[in-house]
């Protein structure tokens, strides 16, 4: 599979999710995951999502033990909920930003889960330049991007209208509406 052994090789993907296309890069990579950032004019402080297929690929990125009551979490997964998690003390700053905590999510999707059975957690950004509508095709990546990405993967969103939803591990708090 292409986007495995370009991820491996420290590249850039783009991707389908359940909104958005994705850009992405195994998030051991700070050069990768920078390369990223220079791509849609993103600040690092902000932070990144990272995906995963099954909740034990995030255990070693964010404290799971901090959070009193996981079952809420557990059941908005696999789903389209994005969670900030306190980070791990060895989580790198370049996916935290200046934030303590981590967004993180049990993708649903198909090709999210394919990619992350292959490699494990990944990177997950929306693929559009900073303020630019967020790609939903890969053409229109390529449009955004030209050659700047490794490798598009083929495949369809799975049709939910906006990103998604973001909330607070600890309190609960909705950040962002799904």
């Amino acid at each position: 599979m292409q986007a495995v052994g370009v991820c491996k090789e420290g590249g850039i993907i783009a991707y389908p999710t359940e909104a958005v296309f994705g850009l992405g890069c195994l998030p051991v990579y700070e050069h990768a995951v920078r390369r990223i950032l220079k791509l849609k004019s993103r600040s690092v402080k902000k932070g990144l999502i990272v995906v995963a297929s099954e909740i034990e690929q995030l255990e070693s990125y964010v404290e799971f033990s901090s959070i009193s009551d996981i079952s809420d979490i557990k059941s908005s997964w696999p789903g389209p909920v994005t969670w900030l998690i306190p980070a791990s003390k060895y989580t790198p700053s370049w996916l935290t930003g200046s934030h303590e905590s981590l967004a993180v999510r049990v993708s649903a999707h198909p090709v999210v889960r394919l990619l992350c059975e292959k490699l494990g957690p990944i990177v997950s950004t929306s693929a559009n330049p900073q303020g630019a509508v967020p790609a939903r095709t890969g053409q229109r990546v390529r449009s955004y991007f030209r050659d700047n990405i490794d490798y598009i993967y083929p495949g369809r969103i799975v049709g939910i209208a906006n990103p998604t939803e973001i909330r607070d591990g600890l309190s609960g708090d909705v950040i962002r509406s799904g």
